[in-house]
């Protein structure tokens, strides 16, 4: 997405909106330098000409929370991503983003019945035995009814809302500008990297949106675990599946945080707890695709015991390469390579600005310090990855989406787990496949397939080297060639001149008006019906430039 100022105007009612909830939570100073004030209609604009603080005092965290949740299902799902990103956003406003709730209401069964109809090409009571007009639940994106098949299989039909996409892509257009202007205005905020987040989000809620990609990973997971007892994936029925619909099994399980009914499993809460954090494991660190919101409303267990999840919107794929950064960081932790550490934390993430390495070297041996000793299978996990992502921030090193996800998902797994079972550690379900992977990367098999891709890769290299010479000299020798230096912030201060010295022109011949016209009236009396309105529009247009230089903040 490019920016583009006109987006603004393009979407004025939904801009007024957003900068009233600004106002509103008490961020009109940053309205102010971001220059939105002239989205606020006019009486609203008087009403909060001096800056006024919130009517309640809250913490900046809670008013950005407030403020989320007042401008609907795109902002709250922004909070959403955005609190998965400690490493970028400060620990409060994590915190408090982690608190964010969708409170949507149902849609009308008619229209989901009509966009059913549709995307089937079919009369509700044709494509199924039964249709349940009432909703089973609703959330953000779409809602649920449940549905009989003409076999007399149980079905939950997921139906998107009608119009979602339009309003999230005109959301998403506006934060992008929003952002923007926030990196130009605010040159500190780049460390938060406005934009990025905005990019980041944007492809999660895309993802979301494609129901058809949903329903094609739910189906991959029935595939990798149809062999697997401990879990159940609800089957996909293709023949009810398209664009804006999901048709799968409906399953009738219990709730994971269902203490009474857990009680009638044959196995007991701690084995349930095992077995889910084991299947994460293998989801993780064997296929290298995990499900990304194992919070407890997405889990089901079944009456035998075995667990079911649900709602495959949010996926994480861990590369292979990725996959051995995160087992070379838990290795290295348990051996107290401070030095090796370092080349792990670099290699994971990027960063923002020059790293200190004797610092960054100096605060992950005091990470080292509070686990070393400790078996890794009694290590918190969770614990220690937080630790490990508040080093990363004080650094300004950015982590990976996709390993951030899988932070925050086993972060949230070891709370769902310690629920049910508080003696349990899932890094106990962890520890063997990290030694595994660990091993097989010093197999014969594996060290010679590595030596083979870098030979083909230094192979290819050598292979092209001595045309690209070749066309440099060609390019030199014709003074074709060009080198082409960028100097940071030097937009900055050219548009800087620009405005300073637009201001200049415009002093001077307002000022050379002021005084001709005041030389004017009081020489020629003949004149003043022309010299009085040139002074007056010259004072205006003084005073205009007064109140734009102190609006600016620069005197």
């Amino acid at each position: 997405m490019d920016s583009n100022p006109l987006r603004l105007l393009r979407n004025l009612r939904r801009s007024r909106e957003i900068v009233t909830v600004l106002v509103n939570y008490g961020f009109d100073d940053l309205v102010d330098q971001l220059g939105l004030r002239r989205y606020l209609r006019w009486g609203r604009r008087l009403l909060f000409w001096k800056r006024t603080e919130p009517e309640i005092k809250l913490t900046r965290a809670k008013r950005i929370r407030l403020a989320l949740e007042s401008l609907g299902v795109t902002f709250i799902k922004f909070g959403q991503v955005v609190s998965t990103r400690p490493d970028l956003v400060p620990r409060d406003v994590v915190n408090e983003l982690s608190k964010l709730q969708e409170r949507v209401p149902s849609f009308p069964s008619e229209i989901a019945i009509k966009i059913v109809e549709r995307e089937l090409d079919g009369s509700i009571d044709t494509l199924f035995a039964e249709f349940d007009r009432q909703p089973l639940a609703a959330g953000s994106l779409g809602q649920v009814h449940k549905a009989r098949h003409h076999d007399g299989t149980e079905l939950v039909v997921k139906i998107k809302r009608p119009d979602i996409d339009r309003v999230i892509e005109q959301d998403l257009s506006l934060m992008y500008e929003l952002a923007t202007m926030i990196e130009r205005h605010f040159p500190d905020a780049e460390v938060f990297d406005p934009v990025g987040l905005v990019n980041q989000f944007s492809r999660t809620i895309r993802r979301e949106l494609q129901f058809m990609r949903e329903a094609r990973s739910t189906d991959e997971f029935y595939r990798l675990f149809q062999d697997d007892a401990t879990l159940y994936v609800p089957k996909i029925y293709w023949e009810m599946t398209q664009g804006d619909i999901i048709t799968m099994e409906y399953i009738d399980g219990y709730r994971i945080d269902d203490d009474e009914q857990l009680k009638n499993l044959p196995i007991s809460p701690h084995e349930v707890a095992a077995n889910g954090a084991r299947i994460f494991m293998k989801m993780t660190f064997e296929f290298g695709i995990f499900h990304a919101d194992p919070h407890p409303g997405n889990f089901r267990v079944l009456p035998d015991g075995s667990l079911c999840l649900i709602d495959y919107g949010m996926i994480g794929i861990l590369e292979e390469e990725r996959r051995d950064l995160l087992v070379d960081l838990l290795l290295n932790v348990a051996r107290k390579d401070s030095a090796k550490l370092v080349d792990v934390v670099l290699n994971i993430g990027k960063a923002k600005r020059a790293v200190d390495h004797q610092l960054l070297r100096a605060d992950l041996r005091d990470f080292i310090g509070n686990y070393y000793g400790i078996p890794l299978d009694q290590i918190s996990v969770g614990k220690m990855l937080t630790d490990f992502i508040n080093i990363l921030a004080i650094h300004r090193i950015r982590c990976p989406v996709d390993i951030m996800l899988l932070i925050r998902a086993l972060i949230t797994l070891e709370g769902v787990a310690a629920r049910m079972a508080p003696d349990l550690n899932i890094a106990q379900e962890m520890e063997p496949y990290v030694y595994k992977l660990s091993s097989e990367r010093y197999h014969p098999r594996a060290i010679a397939t590595r030596f083979w891709s870098e030979a083909c890769s230094l192979s290819k290299v050598m292979h092209d080297l001595p045309e690209q010479i070749g066309r440099t000299l060609g390019k030199l020798s014709d003074d074709e060639l060009r080198i082409h230096l960028e100097h940071e912030g030097f937009d900055h201060l050219t548009t800087e001149m620009d405005r300073s010295g637009n201001r200049l022109a415009i002093g001077m011949v307002m000022s050379s008006l002021i005084l001709a016209s005041a030389i004017t009236i009081s020489s020629d009396t003949r004149l003043v019906y022309v010299s009085i309105p040139i002074f007056m529009m010259s004072s205006l247009l003084g005073i205009w430039l007064i109140y734009g230089v102190f609006r600016s903040g620069r005197l």
